[in-house]
């Protein structure tokens, strides 16, 4: 009798684990059933320039301010005593070209502690989350672009076409025009100059060497991505109007350096070769910027003749 309890007891103890396994079981298979139902599929465009994906030697631009992207796709950071801010982080496959170039500078790359962006297009925000995830680093954006970020580029009014086109984002911190970005001894102020994107922006900090002092502009030029009229663009129907509003709010801006999203869109290759000394006056032709800045208006003009057509 005693050998049949024992025996019944041993059942019992061996049928309540099995139900206890089962239901973790099942509880995890609920879980990876729900993460895989809700996830979404990243996938980049692959129709661009070889130039995104090509390493380029990082450099120092003036002051605080280096360049850490690849030979097309800016990336920049930012040193200050308190951390660094990184801006751009080019396509997927740019993130261990930046972090390679960081550490080449004799910066350590966990010294991240602020990201930001001037647009949300995935040439911009391809290793975004990576790096976000693996500094911890805060990431700061335009209030207009929230959508575009939570989205993966998903809800871009013309990129959009493209899907999920990076990782999905929630950003830290939303800033409107002229917002601070503090960090150290470095104050970058956000310039809000949408267009290109919604929450399209460009920031303008004050840096030194021991030569002086000097306002730098780091420029998001509003190209223009449509090739049809700016009305039939219903997912952004005051695009034409932040047009015109960038380019005249872009004239008035006072600055000594300049760069861009894009190296090609202030000539780096022309001005620099891999190599060369620091040498900041490179990026002080004001002219050059003001030139691009009138050829990209016309653009916008030309656009505009369009919406006066006879269909």
């Amino acid at each position: 009798m005693k050998t049949e309890l024992r025996f019944l007891r041993n059942d019992k103890i061996i049928d309540n684990q099995y139900s206890y396994f089962m239901k973790k079981f099942v509880a995890i298979f609920l879980i990876i059933i729900s993460f895989s139902g809700s996830a979404q599929t990243v996938t980049e465009p692959t129709n661009h320039s070889a130039e995104w994906s090509q390493p380029y030697e990082p450099f120092r631009i003036v002051g605080n301010l280096y360049y850490v992207g690849t030979y097309d796709l800016a990336s920049y950071l930012i040193v200050t005593n308190k951390g660094n801010i990184l801006i751009n982080t080019g396509l997927a496959d740019s993130y261990p070209q930046i972090k390679a170039n960081i550490e080449k500078l004799g910066f350590k790359y966990n010294d991240t502690k602020i990201l930001t962006l001037t647009q949300s297009h995935f040439d911009h925000m391809g290793a975004m989350a990576d790096i976000k995830t693996e500094t911890g680093a805060k990431l700061y954006v335009d209030e207009a672009e929230l959508s575009e970020l939570k989205s993966g580029g998903k809800s871009d009014y013309e990129l959009g076409k493209y899907g999920v086109s990076f990782k999905p984002l929630n950003p830290d911190f939303l800033l409107k025009n002229n917002g601070k970005i503090k960090l150290g001894n470095t104050t970058l102020t956000l310039l809000h100059h949408p267009g290109h994107t919604k929450g399209s922006c460009s920031f303008i900090f004050e840096t030194k060497d021991n030569n002086g002092k000097y306002k730098v502009l780091i420029a998001n030029m509003p190209s223009i991505i449509i090739d049809h009229k700016f009305s039939d663009v219903k997912t952004y129907p005051s695009i034409q109007k932040d047009y015109a509003y960038t380019v005249e709010a872009m004239k008035k801006l006072d600055f000594d350096v300049w760069v861009a999203s894009h190296a090609s869109q202030f000539d780096l290759h022309k001005k620099r070769k891999e190599g060369d000394a620091y040498n900041p006056k490179l990026f002080m032709d004001k002219e050059n910027y003001f030139k691009k800045l009138k050829d990209l208006e016309e653009d916008y003009q030309e656009k505009v003749k369009e919406e006066s057509k006879i269909k």
